[in-house]
């Protein structure tokens, strides 16, 4: 197994929602408010981990279908939890193979939060591309992990190399450089997406107090987690003290931050 994907550990889907899937909260509307679709469509759902995505289309552009793919059973199960309706099928797939899908066969084909960790990110958005219908749209966003757009995540590895520079080799910016407004259009058009655009969303996380900041890093769901959880007890407890220490806190004990991802946009022709 490769060493940064043993730290990944994405099963968990009540752990990924307390780390990663309640901010996804925040950027979900703000994409779709972008794609700005017509209501009563066929949305076809790539990578739908615990259903943030899926539950914000149903709930707001009023789809005609959705189905919503992941390779994640504990995912789907949590996604099922969140959003029923004749309407939505979740269905265990992986992204770069869609071939049970017809060509043509959606207006709309989406990812959120995910792409990143395909590893043939090409072959899935060409598939999203022809499972989409003439004038439909491809759309897709990621976290801006280069541009320390998660900074509550860039806090835990600042403070994770301090104590160990080896945490260095685990960090998203150096597993994922391509997550910048120029690599994504490069991926864009490498994929054959036409007349690609990129849009920066952005939005503030904030915790109540230290403990809502740290907790979620003792859960194992995603990169960060997954090598916190790996450390010996007292390791960990080095890298809480560090973090407790530098985290900025406002008045009331609470600590704000700024999360940003960037949408790409491409309508078929």
């Amino acid at each position: 197994m490769v060493e940064h994907a043993r730290h990944d550990a994405w099963q968990a889907g009540d752990s990924y929602d307390a780390y990663m899937g309640r901010w996804s909260n925040y950027i979900a509307p703000l994409f779709l408010d972008l794609l700005a679709v017509p209501r009563a469509l066929d949305w076809l759902e790539l990578g739908c981990g615990t259903g943030v995505l899926t539950k914000a289309i149903t709930d707001l552009c009023d789809p005609s279908s959705v189905i919503a793919l992941d390779p994640s059973d504990g995912f789907i199960a949590t996604a099922r939890q969140k959003v029923t309706g004749a309407h939505v099928t979740f269905r265990a797939a992986n992204a770069e193979s869609l071939a049970g899908m017809p060509s043509a066969s959606f207006d709309v084909a989406v990812s959120g939060l995910v792409l990143n960790f395909v590893p043939d990110r090409i072959a899935a958005l060409r598939e999203m591309k022809r499972i989409t219908r003439p004038g439909g749209t491809v759309a897709f966003y990621v976290w801006d992990y280069p541009g320390g757009g998660v900074e509550f995540m860039r806090a835990f590895w600042t403070a994770a190399v301090a104590l160990d520079p080896k945490a260095g080799d685990h960090t998203e910016d150096k597993r994922f450089p391509f997550c910048t407004e120029e690599g994504l259009l490069g991926l864009a058009r490498d994929a054959g997406l036409d007349k690609p655009t990129v849009t920066r969303l952005e939005a503030i996380s904030i915790f109540s107090d230290f403990e809502d900041y740290w907790q979620p890093f003792t859960l194992g769901a995603g990169p960060a987690p997954g090598y916190c959880v790996s450390l010996s007890a007292e390791a960990r407890e080095r890298l809480r003290g560090k973090l407790s220490e530098t985290l900025p806190r406002q008045h009331d004990g609470s600590i704000s931050l700024r999360i940003r991802a960037w949408a790409v946009i491409s309508q078929v022709s």
